[in-house]
């Protein structure tokens, strides 16, 4: 039987040669801030800092957000919910994401976007930041002199930021960014669930480079979240077939075993021994319980073996287009 249980072993964890050490489940921020067209629902801001502040108030001890999420809004709840409880409180980190602004993704971005951050987290200093979604960019453009990563960098050799990680999704373009060998952290997000393994190789390199390791998305925003009733899509687009058929065959499993398809896909990633955290998004108090009670759920080793059986065949179809 597995579990990942607050005060086991494996509930805090090093995440990589950071020196930081994170709870093995994330609040993720995505939500936090209100972004319906992704996440299906309006989340009013006292139900996101409410949020914050159970989380705060659980064994999670990470939080994920992003300059970028709503505007700032998911930065702003936070920063509410910090200073609710009187500040930071020890032992708890805060990420956050450098995001481009009006077609902008220069050094001067960056810097600015790290201020804004600070000045909504109400932190003095961020100890882990984050280059997001860059493969929407041009990498010369933004791994060249004077760029976003040259910036992310001089902002860590100053000590104004802690570490720099890499957050993205499309497996080619991320591995580019990766070869730098300059991040400290690398996180991924709706690649390595229990229906797509494709940023295995990544993750492999990043161990390689001795590098903290974030899995995000692992309910692949929507098809593995519920057992029943359930969204059609994984990674916010329409599900092919075979995957639809797969998340079928694997809700079965998951019952015979006395689970749910919810539960086996968190401890999917909290069982692998390089994710240092997993990030779960959450815009509900009491969704934050749930997710502690999921990860601390014990699981028949039998189930996992079931499951790799039922993969889809290896297709990128997120990385398609």
């Amino acid at each position: 039987m597995t579990s990942f249980a607050p005060g086991t072993p494996g509930w805090i964890r090093p995440l990589g040669r950071t020196g930081l050490e994170v709870s093995a489940v994330c609040l993720g921020g995505g939500p936090l801030g209100s972004m319906p067209g992704l996440f299906g629902r309006d989340v009013p801001a006292d139900e996101g800092v409410a949020t914050v502040l159970a989380a705060l108030d659980s064994p999670i001890r990470f939080v994920d957000t992003s300059n970028g999420y709503s505007d700032g809004e998911s930065e702003r709840r936070i920063g509410a919910a910090l200073r609710e409880v009187g500040g930071l409180p020890a032992g708890v980190t805060v990420a956050t994401k450098v995001d481009p602004l009006d077609g902008d993704y220069s050094g001067d971005r960056v810097r600015a976007s790290v201020a804004e951050s600070r000045e909504r987290l109400g932190l003095d200093h961020l100890p882990l930041v984050h280059l997001h979604d860059p493969e929407t960019w041009s990498f010369d453009e933004l791994a060249g002199s004077g760029g976003a990563v040259e910036a992310l960098v001089a902002l860590r050799e100053s000590g104004e930021v802690g570490a720099i990680g890499l957050a993205g999704g499309r497996v080619q373009e991320i591995a580019r960014y990766l070869a730098l060998g300059v991040f400290d952290v690398l996180l991924v997000h709706n690649r390595w669930t229990l229906l797509d393994r494709s940023a295995g190789l990544l993750l492999d390199e990043a161990e390689r480079q001795g590098m903290g390791i974030l899995n995000a998305a692992v309910h692949g925003g929507g098809i593995l979240a519920k057992q029943e009733g359930g969204p059609t899509t994984y990674g916010y687009r329409e599900a092919p077939p075979e995957v639809l058929d797969a998340a079928e065959a694997m809700r079965r499993v998951c019952a015979e075993h006395g689970t749910d398809i919810a539960t086996a896909a968190l401890q999917f990633s909290l069982r692998d021994p390089r994710v240092g955290a997993t990030i779960v998004g959450m815009s509900r108090p009491q969704r934050v319980a749930q997710t502690v009670a999921a990860a601390s759920a014990e699981l028949p080793d039998a189930l996992w073996p079931e499951l790799e059986a039922l993969l889809p065949p290896a297709r990128t179809w997120l990385d398609a287009e």
